[in-house]
């Protein structure tokens, strides 16, 4: 039977905890899937949800506790012990439980893995824990299935079911030597028509697509996707295979890689979310904004090394055209960063450097020579001066260039000095396009209107 995740089942839920109707409990949520107990967890207060973890299997908590929001999560878990944790633990891949071990503090870290009983599972999760979290280390889980060449396929039917007992879903099967190196990967189709005495090592496919253990975790996500792969073996530096990365864990990453950039181009500097408390969302967003302020003290400057503009009745009207300046410079940025990021995160940003920014001048004097176009229709419209509508053109032209240029270049630079071109899309890329937007708009202006 299925149930609707609905505001009256959550209500119901809600109510039989609070008379204590544990086995009608169990019974509706055994029946829903681990993701609908996540949901109802999540609607629950914290006492309430935790009342519901400890009363059902960790069969199913094991797996809704993963969908949770991670401040959630941690949360209930503080409210557990470290027996309790263990538990939820012992039912997880390896993969996950080390992920929930990172969040806990050292000291119930500790507790924790000593409280598993399965031990070869304890160490896994240790093992784990010793790779960067966002390598291929530290994203494979330990279970799957291998099997070695020497084995007749009779011998490897027999090791394969007790192998699978572990693992959740058989991606692939993984063909090792005695020395436990990855050779190749075996088709099931081969394995289910070859005779019960033939060896593996007549039937396998030596061509593997593997990862290291310290690949990083952007690689490995481009590789599954050129290759579609749901899943893809790991291997250490000695080529022994010490795991696998699967498809979904790679969604999980591109997604937390997708948010940590959208912060990082919105001009928050670290990791928050909306429940977090004031001192951790000042900390993430004020670096920025102190960015931004300087950024707009060095336009004020500028602006006044043009004051003379002001005593000119003629011309002063220049001024009204700085917010238009300033905003089309920052946007043109913007979108050529954006760009460049999104090309350099899918590595497809190739060639010289020289080549790509020709490139972008070119679009430039496209976008820019229709926008000129449309100022001058603009001035002729409200009867300006021809020299003064020209003016506000080239201006406008010439900062779309510069800012195209920037929004090029500096996400590129940053790419080949190992920082994170993310950062670059925000407020670094409007507040340096607005105050060369403001510098080169009066600079012009001087030019062509003499004063």
């Amino acid at each position: 039977m299925q149930f609707q995740i609905s505001d009256e089942l959550i209500q119901q839920v809600k109510d039989l905890i609070i008379t204590k109707e544990d086995a009608h409990l169990r019974d509706i949520l055994n029946e829903i899937h681990f993701a609908d107990v996540a949901e109802v967890l999540s609607e629950l207060n914290l006492a309430e949800a935790t009342y519901l973890i400890k009363l059902l299997d960790s069969e199913k908590t094991s797996e809704a506790l993963m969908e949770l929001e991670d401040d959630f999560r941690e949360r209930i878990l503080e409210n557990l012990s470290a027996k309790e944790i263990a538990g939820e633990l012992e039912e997880m891949d390896t993969d996950d439980a080390a992920d929930i071990i990172a969040e806990l503090p050292d000291y119930l870290a500790e507790q924790v893995i000593a409280e598993i009983e399965d031990e070869q599972h304890a160490e896994d999760i240790k093992e784990l824990l010793l790779y960067d979290e966002d390598t291929a280390g530290g994203l494979m889980a330990k279970e799957l299935v291998k099997v070695k060449e020497t084995w007749t396929v009779a011998g490897c039917v027999r090791e394969m079911r007790r192998q699978a007992e572990n693992v959740t879903r058989v991606h692939s099967i993984y063909v090792v030597d005695q020395e436990e190196k990855l050779k190749g990967r075996l088709s099931l189709k081969d394995l289910l028509t070859a005779s019960a005495k033939t060896h593996i090592s007549e039937i396998y496919i030596q061509k593997v697509d593997y990862v290291n253990v310290n690949t990083d975790g952007e690689e490995v996500a481009r590789i599954m996707q050129k290759y579609d792969l749901e899943a893809i073996p790991v291997v250490d530096q000695k080529g022994i295979l010490v795991g696998r990365v699967t498809i979904d864990d790679i969604v999980d990453f591109i997604k937390d890689e997708a948010e940590k950039d959208y912060q990082l181009a919105a001009g928050i500097s670290q990791d928050v979310e909306a429940d977090d408390n004031i001192l951790e969302l000042t900390k993430a967003r004020l670096p920025w904004l102190i960015l931004g302020l300087f950024g707009g003290l060095g336009s004020v400057f500028i602006m006044e090394g043009f004051e003379d503009v002001m005593a000119n009745p003629r011309i002063r009207d220049l001024f009204f055209y700085t917010p238009l300046i300033a905003a089309m410079a920052g946007n043109v940025g913007v979108q050529s960063s954006a760009i460049i990021v999104q090309g350099l995160a899918n590595n497809i940003v190739k060639g010289s450097l020289l080549k790509r920014l020709l490139k972008e001048v070119s679009l430039s004097l496209i976008n820019g020579a229709a926008l000129a176009l449309l100022i001058i229709i603009f001035g002729f419209i409200m009867n300006y001066e021809i020299a003064f509508s020209l003016t506000i053109a080239i201006a406008l032209m010439s900062v779309i260039i510069v800012a195209a240029l920037i929004g090029t270049f500096v996400p590129i630079i940053l790419d080949k000095k190992g920082i994170d071109p993310a950062i670059a899309t925000g407020p670094f890329i409007t507040t340096s396009n607005d105050i060369f937007g403001i510098f080169l708009f009066f600079y012009i202006a001087k030019l062509i209107l003499g004063f």
